[in-house]
């Protein structure tokens, strides 16, 4: 007698029917596989085929948002949600510039801004990620999501890595040494948003990708969201190149090209990820054009994308403004 067929296969077949008969899942369709991955009703064997799908066939919008849907509705989440102004997801890490994004983020919290940022690390070899950044500035990384909702009173800032927002994305984000190639998980992840920020930045390494989470957060109802290529794929403007942005402003979608901030065309990479120099750089210590062009240009795209300045070149003076006047005492006391 023939067994019967996992519940989860009518997925695989969906995504694996050959070049003529594939299609996407529906939106209601990925939330009801990522629903039951997350609940552990899926085999070892289903997971990696099912993600390799969706790999080869290149995730659609639909099927990252229902995703979303799923995972957001696992997640132990605290009541009431504690308020949020920017989600800044880091899932990338760093390998040719240190990661100057961190005190744009922070830059941002210490001007009255709640800013949550989550993040995937150590997927890849080679790369120094958020938390160990964090650890150089004395700022600590939130265990759980109460932890977390804490440090955002505290500081008006918080971190947690995926394997504290959902343990579950955590292990299948680190499949990726296992099956060679990134996962949609990549794509998911980034887009969670835990505590329902009404703005959201992205970034990502293939161009190709913007128009994937531009899409899935309009499908997901994101009120403001902004999406660029970043340094190395984390949200860090690389400052000698034009930015080109896809927007979500209440539902309408649109694109913008923001101008190089420097003349130099090229920026060859770190020879040594020196990460004392964030701390030195904060305070006055040290001078770093590329540095400072990098997060000053990150904060323009943050404070425009959270309607803080109505134009590119007014969120260009707010952001080197908000530079120079930093408070340089350093960054390891609450805002």
């Amino acid at each position: 007698m023939m067994p019967s067929p996992h519940p989860f296969a009518r997925f695989i077949q969906i995504l694996g029917r050959g070049k003529s008969l594939t299609r996407a899942l529906t939106m209601a369709e990925a939330k009801e596989a990522m629903g039951m991955i997350l609940a552990g009703d899926v085999l070892p064997e289903q997971i990696g085929a099912f993600l390799m799908l969706l790999r080869v066939k290149e995730e659609a919008p639909e099927e990252i948002a229902g995703f979303v849907q799923a995972a957001r509705e696992a997640m132990a989440l605290p009541s009431p949600l504690p308020k949020v102004d920017l989600d800044w997801s880091s899932y990338a890490g760093k390998r040719r510039q240190l990661p100057w994004f961190v005190l744009a983020a922070l830059l941002l919290a210490r001007n009255g801004m709640r800013v949550y940022m989550h993040g995937g690390e150590g997927h890849t070899a080679g790369r120094v990620y958020t938390s160990e950044a964090l650890a150089r500035l004395g700022i600590p990384v939130a265990g759980s999501f109460e932890e977390a909702a804490t440090h955002l009173g505290q500081r008006n800032f918080a971190y947690m890595t995926l394997d504290g927002v959902s343990p579950q994305l955590g292990r299948l984000l680190n499949m990726r040494p296992i099956l060679g190639l990134r996962s949609p998980v990549h794509t998911l992840a980034r887009m969670l948003n835990p505590f329902a920020a009404p703005a959201m930045l992205q970034a990502v390494f293939h161009p190709g990708y913007m128009d994937i989470h531009q899409k899935a957060a309009q499908l997901l109802g994101q009120p403001h969201m902004a999406v660029f290529r970043g340094e190395g794929g984390e949200i860090e403007r690389r400052p000698n190149k034009p930015c080109e942005l896809l927007t979500v402003h209440d539902g309408a979608l649109a694109d913008e090209r923001w101008a190089a901030l420097l003349s130099e065309p090229r920026q060859g990479a770190e020879e040594e990820l020196d990460l004392g120099r964030l701390q030195a750089l904060w305070r006055g210590e040290i001078t770093d054009e590329y540095g400072e062009a990098a997060i000053w240009g990150t904060l323009a795209i943050a404070l425009k994308t959270m309607g803080h300045a109505a134009s590119q070149e007014d969120a260009q003076i707010l952001a080197e403004n908000m530079w120079a006047q930093r408070d340089r005492a350093g960054l390891d006391a609450a805002a």
